[in-house]
């Protein structure tokens, strides 16, 4: 699914990023997967339907874009998105703090 530019793929159910494992107003981010370079809501959507073998974005490359604000469309690196305190620095829009609990799935920690 197209989403402000991007093609984000899994079980996405609406314009903001939101999918069939995580979907509260505040889910509104997809990550761009490292092994893949494709963006998708969540590990899950990954797992169903990425490239079968997810490896996380590694410390030295996290001045790349990875995160998709599905509020605005703005694209965070890995540094700013682990920096923002579940906020767009673009558009102010709130994040889901609880996804912090994940990070493990898609960042070197």
């Amino acid at each position: 699914m197209m989403i402000k530019g991007q093609n984000v793929r899994g079980s996405v159910l609406d314009d903001e990023t939101r999918c069939a494992h995580y979907h509260k107003e505040i889910d509104r981010i997809a990550i761009k997967f490292y092994c893949c370079q494709t963006y998708y809501p969540c590990h899950s959507c990954h797992e169903e339907d990425g490239c079968g073998s997810a490896k996380v974005w590694p410390k030295e490359r996290f001045d790349e874009k990875a995160v998709l604000c599905g509020g605005c469309g703005h694209e965070l690196t890995v540094q700013e998105y682990l920096d923002c305190q579940s906020k767009c620095p673009n558009c102010s829009t709130s994040f889901n703090p609880g996804c912090s609990l994940h990070k493990h799935f898609y960042f070197e920690t």
